[in-house]
């Protein structure tokens, strides 16, 4: 089982993204506060769990938690700041909703950027050590599939409701075959090293 909160004498909430490594939608970000008494047998990382175990732990978060908010970041604005920009501003637009405000910031992954001088903590593969990041990564994830899957009625022939976005075999071909749509992130296909750019 997963430790609830690195801080645990501190409000402090988990905040995580889905979506950077897509070629088209949004990058999802998502911060929550759990209580000091929650517990759950099945969270994990979303990436370890089933979309079925996803979608039966996404209401139950947002039942039990104290805060929590979801924000989509979109394309024009990726292309705009770069992906790493998205996904920090994404998670930081979250933790604004929050109330009350955390007193420190758990973020799944290695980078961040200051935020309203609240301590953070950057911890790798924080959403499989975690339960606060690990809630943030289910409720990010779920809220950027719904999003695809929506989409993916006006564009059924790129199968977003199944590749949701991601660089596969199938997507790829599909770009190929009949272009770029709006959702497309233009700077992934034109600006490749665009996701290896110096972080400011």
């Amino acid at each position: 089982m997963l430790e609830l909160k690195l801080k645990t004498d501190l409000i402090e909430c988990g905040t995580d993204e889905a979506g950077r490594g897509c070629l088209a939608g949004p990058v999802t970000a998502a911060a929550i506060i759990l209580p000091d008494d929650f517990s759950n047998d099945i969270l994990n990382d979303s990436k370890q769990l089933s979309e079925a175990k996803r979608k039966i732990l996404r209401p139950l978060l947002e039942d039990c938690c104290i805060s929590y908010s979801v924000t989509h970041i979109f394309m024009e604005e990726i292309d705009k700041i770069n992906i790493l920009n998205a996904s920090i501003l994404g998670m930081q637009r979250s933790i604004e909703q929050l109330t009350p405000q955390p007193e420190h910031i758990s973020v799944d992954g290695n980078r961040f950027k200051p935020y309203h001088n609240i301590p953070y903590t950057c911890v790798i593969k924080g959403d499989a050590k975690f339960m606060n990041i690990a809630a943030a990564s289910i409720l990010a994830k779920t809220y950027r599939d719904a999003y695809m899957e929506k989409i993916h009625e006006e564009f059924p022939m790129y199968n977003w409701k199944k590749n949701k976005g991601y660089p596969t075999v199938e997507h790829r071909e599909a770009i190929r075959k009949y272009g770029i749509t709006k959702y497309h992130r233009k700077s992934f296909r034109l600006l490749p090293e665009q996701l290896t750019l110096e972080f400011k």
